[in-house]
């Protein structure tokens, strides 16, 4: 498969002022018969055909063409230039090894996360926040830095009841990006507390600690917590249950429900589902 493309004044717009609007352009300005040029032609070749979806290796013959030699201010071979957006945005001069390459290419080619946080805000948007946990877990499990992917995770966890989740998320986000998005995700925090505090579940669990064997009680706990997104705590409570008596009422098909109801890649979803298992078989 051919990855590289010849650059002249005919194909010029076309590839580094419209096609970097979608790929990257990684133009190359050698010269036939010069040695660096030569050596490092081939190293070049093998990165781009890493990435033939999101780059475009351009090359440019100096010789051949010299008015795009002195649109770019070429001075000397081996020349990369990185193209995006029809605008130069990095490079080098003089020889690159390969590894050093991929690493400047890294800092502007797409990242596969960016995909799936886009998605996932387009679900949130929709009111999908189940769908968009799954999507945002994804992106944090490939990079577990970025402050705008913690943030997106811990609005997830908080719409879907993970308040302990989210308030520890939110405890990792630096000074720096405590923006509008992190003051919501706080507000949303302190509100789903304020619902655990209601005086049905304050009732229940006084009368629970009266009478703490009391399995009906337990059940009927486990349920208004779950309404009120304290979900790991109506699933704890729930399994108590099914530890005592597996039997017991609804408390297998409310646990199950409670279990499914959680979205895919949801830690507390494998977790029960396994310890749940482990009473059936």
């Amino acid at each position: 498969m051919n990855t590289s493309v010849d650059i002249s004044l005919e194909n010029f717009e076309q590839v580094i002022l419209q096609d970097s609007q979608e790929k990257l352009v990684m133009i190359e300005f050698w010269a036939q018969g010069y040695a660096p040029s030569d050596e490092i032609a081939p190293v070049l070749a093998s990165v781009a055909r890493k990435y033939p979806d999101t780059l475009i290796h351009a090359r440019v013959d100096c010789q051949a063409q010299p008015e795009i030699v002195q649109q770019f201010g070429v001075r000397g071979l081996p020349t990369v230039i990185l193209v995006k957006e029809g605008q130069p945005v990095d490079g080098f001069a003089g020889p690159q090894g390969e590894a050093q390459i991929i690493e400047l290419l890294n800092k502007h080619l797409p990242k596969a996360e960016d995909g799936l946080v886009a998605q996932a805000q387009e679900l949130i948007s929709a009111g999908n926040y189940q769908q968009a946990y799954t999507l945002a877990k994804q992106a944090y499990d490939l990079d577990s830095s970025r402050a705008d992917i913690k943030l997106l995770l811990a609005d997830c966890q908080i719409e879907l009841g993970q308040v302990n989740q989210a308030k520890a998320m939110l405890a990792t986000i630096g000074l720096v990006d405590q923006d509008a998005l992190y003051k919501s995700i706080q507000g949303k925090i302190e509100l789903a507390e304020q619902a655990a505090e209601s005086p049905e579940i304050i009732a229940l669990q006084q009368e629970l600690a009266n009478d703490p064997d009391n399995l009906d009680l337990k059940v009927r706990l486990a349920v208004q917590l779950h309404q009120a997104n304290q979900i790991e705590e109506a699933l704890d409570l729930a399994l108590a249950v099914l530890i005592k008596d597996l039997n017991f009422g609804d408390a297998k098909k409310l646990t199950l429900d409670m279990i499914n109801a959680l979205p895919d890649g949801d830690p507390l979803k494998s977790k029960y589902r396994r310890k749940v298992y482990s009473l059936l078989y």
